[in-house]
C-alpha cells in the first residue's frame, strides 16, 4: 500500500498545483497519467519479481522435500543392514531437512498472500489510471475551452477599447462638421444681409427717382401757368 499512498500523494500535488494555476493544465495532466504509468510498471517488475521469487521458493521446499524422504531411505537402507548408528544419522540429517521444508513452505504462504496484495494494488492502479485518462482527456478540453474563452473575452476587451477609440473620433469629426456648418451658415446669412442691403438701396434709390420726376412735373406744370 505504501507504493499507491505515494502515487496518491503526486496526483494530490499535481491537482493542487493545477488549481492554483502555477503550471500549463495539459501539462501537468500529461504529467500525472505518466507518473502513474511509471509507477504501474514499477509495480508490475515488483509483482513479476515476487512471483518468480515464489517459484524459486517452491523449487527449493519441492526439493528440501525430496532429500528429506532420500535421507528417510538411507536410513531404512542402514536399518535394514543392522547399522542403527547409520540409520540415526541418516533420520537426524531427514529431519533437518524437513524443518527447513517446513520454513519454506511457510514462507511460501507468506510469499502467496505479498503477490496477491501486489496483483490487488496493480489491478487497481490499472483502473485509477483508465480513470486518470479518461478525466485527463475531459480536463484538457475543459482547459482548452477555458481558455479560447478567455482569449476571446480579451479580444473583445481589446475591440471595446478600440470601439471606444472609434466613437471619440466620431464624437470630434461631427463637432468639427457642425462647427464647419455652422461657419458656412454665418457665410450665407451674412452674404443674403448683404444682398437685402442692397435690395432696399435699390428701392429707395427707385423711390428718390419718382420723388425726384414728381417734383419735376410739379414744377414744369406750374410755369405753364
Amino acid at each position: 500500500m505504501g507504493l499507491i499512498d505515494r502515487i496518491l500523494r503526486v496526483l494530490r500535488a499535481n491537482i493542487n498545483s493545477l488549481i492554483k494555476g502555477a503550471e500549463d493544465p495539459e501539462k501537468i495532466l500529461e504529467q500525472t497519467v505518466k507518473e502513474m504509468q511509471d509507477n504501474l510498471v514499477q509495480l508490475r517488475q515488483g509483482v513479476a519479481q515476487a512471483i518468480a521469487t515464489q517459484k524459486r521458493t517452491e523449487r527449493q521446499a519441492a526439493q528440501t522435500q525430496s532429500t528429506s524422504e532420500e535421507w528417510y531411505r538411507r536410513a531404512q537402507l542402514a536399518l535394514q543392514q543392522g547399522n542403527e548408528s547409520l540409520a540415526r544419522e541418516a533420520l537426524t540429517k531427514r529431519k533437518a531437512y524437513q524443518d527447513t521444508a517446513k520454513e519454506l513452505f511457510n514462507h511460501i504462504d507468506s510469499q502467496k498472500t505479498v503477490v496477491a496484495k501486489l496483483k490487488k494494488n496493480m489491478q487497481s492502479l490499472e483502473i485509477k489510471i483508465s480513470e486518470a485518462k479518461t478525466k485527463k482527456d475531459m480536463y484538457i478540453a475543459r482547459a482548452r475551452s477555458a481558455q479560447a474563452s478567455y482569449r476571446l473575452q480579451e479580444m473583445l476587451g481589446d475591440l471595446t477599447g478600440e470601439q471606444s477609440a472609434f466613437e471619440r473620433m466620431e464624437e470630434k469629426i461631427l463637432g468639427i462638421e457642425a462647427q464647419s456648418e455652422a461657419a458656412s451658415v454665418g457665410g450665407n446669412n451674412e452674404l443674403e444681409q448683404k444682398f437685402a442691403a442692397l435690395e432696399k438701396s435699390k428701392e429707395i434709390d427707385s423711390e428718390l427717382t419718382a420723388m425726384k420726376q414728381q417734383l419735376a412735373d410739379g414744377m414744369d406744370k406750374n410755369n405753364e401757368r
